[in-house]
């Protein structure tokens, strides 16, 4: 069986192909910038290319992007292209080549305007049902190649399985006051309560979603890290969320001062994976309660996965203050 992965010379593109390859795939990687995980150079926005490249292909993992640290560097022109036209052209070429199953892969920056509460308002639960208000063209763009799955799986019975990813690069983070305020590992171990995970198990989730792919058709899940917390902690999070995390990890305190860290006051968003979980059978493995474990073993938190693709960058220049320019 052939697979297909787009963006190889990507994080999340180079993660998947070194584990379908590891795994005795026939992998066919394609990106619009050469990598050593890139078999054909190309832009996904010239339809010859992508049919040219699906020949004799049966699943295509769909994990080429513009990001949200493109959103000041590029126009929205652009990201209409590389998202919205790139995806078209894939699914139309995925239909024509007789493609089994289509994974593409979202992010959870698609529910934009929703996630920060209102003052006082308990943290917001997010779960796929929950109704996307992007806030910017990436998101846009996003949910726009969302649809344009669902389309093709109801015109052409193609299905495609829609991965609403959260963050998982090993960059800075993009908040200048974060920054200043938490060490990076240390800020990066937060979040895996909340909103980050491991490449490992994005990568897991997309072969997980690529079985499934059939038997469900077409789905949306969000895919991060297992979170400890309940829907019932939603309003406890907003106001001390160090207690919250104490009453699941009553040792987590010792080791955060012997390492110096901290926990963030108040924590106003919780992604929730249960549903890939359930329907995928899904395992994800680098949760917080993994991570402490690690850490007190004096084991780097990362996977081993993780720490082989290590930093890509998302431009080629530096910019003056942080990973990319945030307006």
């Amino acid at each position: 069986m052939r697979i297909l992965v787009t963006g190889s010379s990507g994080h999340l593109g180079e993660a998947l192909v070194r584990s379908l390859t590891a795994m005795h795939y026939n992998v066919r990687g394609i990106d619009r910038i050469a990598g050593p995980f890139t078999t054909d150079v190309g832009c996904l926005t010239e339809p010859g290319f992508v049919q040219r490249c699906m020949k004799d292909v049966e699943t295509v993992f769909h994990a080429a992007t513009l990001h949200k640290p493109h959103v000041e560097t590029h126009s929205i022109q652009q990201f209409i292209d590389a998202n919205v036209s790139g995806t078209l052209n894939l699914l139309q070429a995925s239909v024509a080549a007789g493609v089994k199953r289509f994974v593409f892969t979202s992010t959870t920056s698609v529910f934009g305007e929703i996630l920060v509460p209102p003052q006082d308002q308990p943290a917001i639960w997010i779960t796929p049902e929950v109704m996307p208000v992007p806030k910017n063209i990436y998101g846009i763009t996003k949910i726009a190649a969302e649809d344009l799955c669902r389309l093709f799986y109801k015109k052409n019975k193609l299905p495609c399985m829609v991965l609403r990813t959260s963050r998982f690069f090993p960059e800075a983070d993009d908040s200048k006051s974060k920054r200043e305020l938490y060490e990076d590992a240390n800020l990066k171990v937060n979040e895996y309560l909340f909103r980050r995970i491991d490449i490992e198990d994005v990568v897991s989730a997309h072969l997980a979603a690529a079985e499934r792919a059939e038997e469900r058709g077409f789905a949306k899940y969000v895919i991060s890290a297992t979170t400890p917390f309940s829907p019932e902690d939603a309003h406890a999070l907003q106001i001390d969320a160090p207690a919250v995390v104490q009453k699941y990890f009553p040792d987590y305190q010792q080791l955060y001062t012997r390492l110096n860290w901290k926990m963030q006051p108040s924590i106003e968003r919780v992604y929730d994976n249960a549903k890939a979980r359930m329907e995928l059978g899904w395992k994800p493995v680098y949760d917080f309660g993994h991570i402490l474990m690690l850490l007190k073993s004096g084991m780097d938190f990362r996977s081993p996965l993780a720490q082989q693709v290590g930093l890509k960058g998302y431009h080629d220049r530096v910019f003056e203050e942080g990973p990319y320019p945030v307006s």
